[in-house]
């Protein structure tokens, strides 16, 4: 049976300079902490070693991606269906943005 995760990159800092980025983070300033969240039928682990390696990876996630941050995704994972998957991906990233997380997600 086919599994899904969902994922958080912490992102490096300088991605605050991305015009792009900061449009949807308005509220977001330097100092505040930047993250990718995503989905895959892949763990967590091998889904962020693709994002560095260019392998349908994420722009932010591929050029400022630091590091997986379980902590704020473990409890979600696994999940039954891609449809869940996407929604939980959406909700996490909505929850990160309003405790004050710079967030990009699909």
């Amino acid at each position: 049976m086919k599994r899904y995760y969902v994922y958080v990159i912490e992102l490096d800092q300088s991605v605050l300079e991305i015009k792009k980025f900061r449009g949807k983070n308005p509220k977001c300033f330097k100092g505040d902490p930047c993250v990718y969240v995503g989905q895959s039928s892949k763990k967590p682990n091998i889904r962020f070693e693709q994002h560095k390696e260019g392998y349908k990876s994420n722009t932010y996630a591929k050029r400022f991606g630091l590091k997986l941050r379980p902590d704020l995704y473990e409890k979600y994972n696994p999940i039954p269906t891609r449809k869940d998957a996407e929604e939980i991906e959406v909700m996490l990233g909505e929850i990160l943005r309003k405790r004050g997380y710079a967030v990009w997600f699909n």
